[in-house]
Formats: C-alpha cells, sequence, structure tokens
C-alpha cells in the first residue's frame, strides 16, 4: 500500500481545508448580500450579531 500524500503536512492539510472553506463561503454570503444592496460592513455586523459579539452600549 502507498504511502499517503499530503499537499502541505499531516497537520496542516485539515487546517488548510477548513480555512479555504470558511473563506469560500465567507466570499459567497458577501457577494449574495452585495446583490441585495447591503455593504460589507453591514453584513460583517449582521455576522457579529448572529454570533453574539456585537458591543452592548
Amino acid at each position: 500500500m502507498a504511502p499517503p500524500v499530503y499537499i502541505i503536512s499531516r497537520v496542516a492539510d485539515p487546517i488548510f481545508a477548513v480555512f479555504i472553506g470558511v473563506s469560500a463561503a465567507a466570499l459567497r454570503i458577501n457577494r449574495e448580500e452585495k446583490e441585495k444592496g447591503k455593504t460589507t460592513q453591514e453584513t460583517l455586523q449582521t455576522l457579529r450579531r448572529r454570533l453574539g459579539l456585537e458591543k452592548s452600549s
């Protein structure tokens, strides 16, 4: 049986895959929100609010 082939390394490959997946999702969400007429800042504000990261005044 041939040894496994890694793009970067055994540890870095899964981290790289998650990074690429999250980046692709963020780009898609941002593009869809821009089509609806929202700015990137409005999209980020919505994300922070949904994650509970928005500061309370």
